[in-house]
């Protein structure tokens, strides 16, 4: 359908297509993000009847978690030049809305640069909306640019236009209208946007007067508000409540005497009196500016928040029943929330002080409604009010958490389009489970227990995982929970018992279900870490499980099945590696001696009395010619002994070592001998000077040596090597200069040389599983600067020095160590540095001339007059790399044009017409990304020298 040349069976594929993607886009990796939004941006100039469709799917993937930075940008920017909005229907325009509102709440920063474009594409979409449905969002959007402090650039008035365009509002809505939109709401919504900022007053004040004179009472009576009622700076306002709330402090401590007035009880009174009229008004004008007025005294002290919050409260609840619209409810609900936030600031030692035990059962019966709201933002109001009663002494009781639990059990288990609600519900999950722990050991675990059995029990009669995302949301429900010592020991073991049912061939479990387990496994351990007898007890319960099944899996055996086989793949592994790390480095030394006597004999002696089901069909020898299956799992071995607190002593740490170096320049597996090189680098780093760190040493440097001048293992040799040096140059042994040195040396290797280059991004770069300064490795602050300055000078000398096709192995290493280089050290030495950076980019090598650029762009905005010097070399290779047959190089040469344009203007121009020229040429570039950045620079180049620019 994709492919058909009729458009509407065009448009019903990338439907499909779409539709999918709204269900599943959580489970996207970043690539498939990358190719999916290639796809979609290039389908926005396909035919008319296509496009509703491509915005659906668009609309999914600005939901995506992987997106990466760009790409948000890439997609606006496709939307606003390929798209004439208002030509779409009022349900498709929606969509465009609801992108733009999705990544503006995710990718601020990255929007943010595009400056005043944004601002402008985003005029472009709303000029001439007239449905109320997209026109609320559309103001929220405005409001949000301006209140965000998004660049406006010479748009402001263009802005103002398309906003104030709808003033005075003029909407009667139908009757029986489904929506449930009023004409308040737009009139709020729009008085929001108009008042948000002064640099509106110029437009605004004679707009205003100008509809004073109506004949029309409604727009007379909407200037007079929106002119009286709305400040023009949040900075007042601000400034407004915090001189009230001080001056109620002050009242709040004046000495009482049994004859004089009640100073406070007289002040709060009249506030009550100015504003408690405000709260009951059907139009509900002026909630918000009474509720932060009285909100305001009531965070001054216990006693005025009693008073307000006693007086207050019963108007709201009844206010609550009298509207029946959603947005209405959440409004109140909000300000309802406002108020037990302000009485969680003072203790109540008796609940029956609290002020708002009068009310927990009207509360709880509001919260409940709410969460049974079919929208969405009532839903999100509900929890969070919710979590607040639940963290106050007494306002729940049993029956109420019952229903709150079933509730949060629900929400989380809502689909992908309400995503924000299910993380809500998840975070509520959590925060009151650590303090009703029974309440969900009760009425939440055994739930959740049977939707694991159910998924087993599916799996194990060979039924398609239909409910996929279902059992990641009971896996995340679990891990969520787990606050509690008390529901870890129930959590922990349904977790585990899962992992064990895949093991035992009950369940045909692929590498995600294995992955997924262990990153809810993970989760709990991490939020262990809090609780040392929480995080003993996982650590002593999940550690060895994992290892008796990576145990189990990794036995020979007659018919090999292929749920074992996913238990030793590399991101299996990966994933048991990082719940092991995390579960060993918060413990104390005195019980990570306990587990170590334990783990290091499994490894070396085969000792595996300490596993749950450790009944195994053959030894366990991973050192002493073990199975390349057996050999893989020392990459556990190293998550566990890697994570140590440093004081820690290791049994038997001689004979490790040896066995560890002997396996680290084994050719059979690179996995294992990898695996085995990092294990040891990660014990040289944390082990004491002396005698037996200097053994050790020679030992390292013996076998790298032997191992480098055996064809058979120079690969697993030159991997220790790196490793080693890595582990050295963290903690600045002396040695760690001689092992660099003889890394430099590898660069002339014709075998080793590239690998050797790119070694040196290995040694600047920090690691996820070992050398982590969580895991207690011994890692000095500054040792990039240190690496920078010993080792710089022979990498420039050794590149002088070396021969023609060994040059690029030079430049690369010395871009990696640049390219990692915090900036302020690196300007200082750009004098020096960068004729040499600028003969990188004519390395043939794409992996030199993309670092080497990544290195300059940022430069080029930092250093403007150091580069200006180099202005013409610069254009010059940046144009020619622009070219270049590697789609990643030419995206980075036309970003660093585009960072040209920061240099002196004077320098630049008179390239400018060899540059608008040359970059007509990618414009035409098959690839989209590079067509947008070429737009881009050319752009900024076209502005060149133009007043204002």
């Amino acid at each position: 359908s994709l492919e058909n040349p009729e458009p509407r069976t065009r448009a019903r594929g990338i439907q499909l297509l779409s539709q999918v993607l709204l269900q599943c886009h959580s489970l996207l990796l970043e690539k498939e993000v990358v190719h999916l939004i290639l796809f979609y941006e290039n389908r926005l100039k396909d035919h008319h009847l296509v496009i509703p469709s491509v915005l659906q799917g668009l609309r999914a993937l600005s939901l995506c978690v992987a997106l990466p930075p760009g790409l948000a940008v890439s997609v606006l920017k496709a939307i606003f030049q390929e798209v004439h909005v208002q030509s779409l229907l009022q349900v498709d325009r929606h969509t465009v809305y609801s992108i733009i509102t999705n990544f503006m709440r995710t990718r601020e920063e990255e929007l943010k640069g595009l400056g005043a474009d944004f601002t402008f594409g985003f005029i472009q979409v709303m000029d001439g909306e007239k449905d109320p449905r997209n026109l609320l969002v559309a103001f929220r959007i405005v409001h949000d640019l301006i209140s965000k402090d998004y660049s406006l650039g010479p748009f402001v008035e263009e802005l103002f236009e398309v906003t104030s365009c709808y003033f005075p509002i003029d909407f009667t809505p139908p009757p029986n209208d489904p929506h449930g939109i009023q004409r308040e709401d737009l009139i709020l919504s729009l008085r929001a946007v108009l008042a948000s900022t002064p640099r509106f007053a110029e437009f605004l004040l004679p707009l205003l007067i100008e509809k004073v004179d109506s004949e029309i009472l409604s727009a007379k009576l909407d200037s007079l508000q929106t002119l009286v009622f709305q400040t023009a700076s949040e900075r007042v306002e601000t400034e407004g409540l915090a001189a009230l709330l001080s001056l109620t402090a002050c009242l709040s401590r004046s000495v009482l005497r049994a004859d004089a007035e009640d100073l406070l009880d007289s002040f709060l009174s009249n506030i009550l009196q100015d504003c408690r009229h405000h709260l009951c008004e059907p139009d509900m004008k002026l909630v918000w500016p009474s509720a932060k007025l009285l909100q305001a005294a009531a965070g001054a002290s216990a006693r005025a928040c009693d008073h307000i919050t006693s007086s207050v409260l019963p108007l709201l609840l009844d206010q609550f029943h009298k509207h029946s619209q959603s947005n209405q409810r959440r409004t109140i609900l909000e300000m309802i929330l406002g108020f037990l936030k302000l009485q969680q600031k003072w203790s109540y030692e008796d609940k029956d002080e609290n002020p708002l035990s009068g009310f927990k059962d009207q509360l709880c019966s509001l919260v409940f409604m709410a969460l049974t709201d079919p929208s969405i933002q009532p839903q999100l109001v509900g929890i969070r009010t919710l979590t607040v009663l639940g963290t106050q002494p007494g306002l729940l009781s049993t029956g109420d958490l019952e229903l709150a639990v079933g509730h949060l059990y629900r929400l989380s288990f809502l689909e992908e389009d309400s995503q924000s609600c299910r993380v809500a519900a998840l975070e509520a999950s959590g925060a009151l489970a650590a303090l009703y722990p029974v309440a969900f050991i009760s009425h939440l675990i055994p739930k959740l227990a049977e939707e694991l059995r159910r998924e087993e029990s599916d799996l194990a009669r060979g039924d398609e995982p239909t409910k996929c995302s279902r059992h990641l949301r009971c896996l995340q429900a679990l891990s969520a929970v787990s606050t509690h010592p008390s529901i870890v020991k129930e959590t922990l073991p349904l977790l585990l018992q899962h992992l064990w049912q895949a093991n035992k061939g009950n369940v045909v479990a692929g590498s995600t279900e294995v992955i997924a387990i262990c990153q809810s496994l993970q989760r709990v351990a991490e939020k262990c870490q809090q609780d040392l007898e929480s995080y003993w007890y996982f650590h002593e319960t999940a550690v060895p499980c994992l290892l008796a099944l990576a145990v189990q899996a990794s036995m020979p055996e007659k018919e090999p099945s292929v749920l074992r086989k996913v238990l030793l793949e590399d991101e299996a592994l990966a994933a048991m590696v990082s719940v092991i790390g995390t579960a060993t480095t918060h413990l104390s030394p005195e019980l990570a001696a306990q587990s170590v006597t334990h783990i290091v004999p499994l490894f070396l002696d085969g000792n595996t009395s300490f596993l749950p089901e450790n009944s195994f069909p053959s030894r366990f020898q991973p050192f002493q010619d073990g199975s390349s299956g057996q050999r893989r799992l020392i990459a556990l071995l190293m998550a566990f002994v890697c994570s140590l607190p440093r004081n820690v002593e290791i049994p038997q740490l001689n004979q490790l070592m040896r066995e560890l170096l002997e396996l680290s320049c084994c050719h059979g597996c690179t996995f294992s001998s990898t695996a085995a090189a990092k294990c040891f680098a990660g014990l040289l780093n944390k082990h004491p000077a002396g005698q037996q760190l200097d053994e050790f040493l020679q030992l390292a440097v013996d076998t790298v040596e032997n191992g480098l001048g055996s064809k058979a293992s120079r690969s697993q040799a030159f991997t220790l090597l790196l490793w080693v040096t890595k582990a050295l140059v963290l903690r600045y042994h002396p040695l760690s200069s001689c092992l660099t040195a003889r890394l430099m040396g590898l660069l002339s290797d014709p075998e080793l040389g590239p690998a050797a280059a790119d070694g040196f991004s290995l040694l600047m770069s920090d690691c996820t599983d070992v050398l982590t300064r969580a895991g207690h490795a011994e890692v000095r602050i500054m040792f990039r600067q240190r690496f920078f300055t010993d080792n710089v000078p022979a990498l420039v000398q050794g590149f002088h020095a070396a021969p023609q096709d060994v040059k690029p192995n030079y430049l690369k290493g010395l871009s990696h160590v640049l390219n990692r280089l915090p900036k302020p050290v690196l300007l200082p030495e750009l004098p020096t540095l960068l004729s040499l950076l600028l003969e990188a980019l004519s390395c043939p090598d794409s992996v030199v001339q993309l670092s080497t650029l990544s290195c300059l762009q940022p430069l080029l905005l930092e250093a403007p007059q150091v580069m200006s010097l180099h202005v013409d070399t610069l254009v010059t290779k940046f144009l020619n790399l622009s070219s270049s047959p590697s789609m990643a190089v030419r995206i980075a040469a036309l970003q660093c044009m585009h960072a040209l344009t920061h240099l002196p203007t004077p320098v630049l121009l008179p390239y400018k017409p060899q540059v608008i020229r040359a970059l007509a040429k990618p414009l035409d570039d098959k690839k989209r990304l590079v067509r947008k950045e070429a737009v881009s620079a050319r752009g900024e180049w076209f502005l060149l020298g133009s007043p204002g620019s």
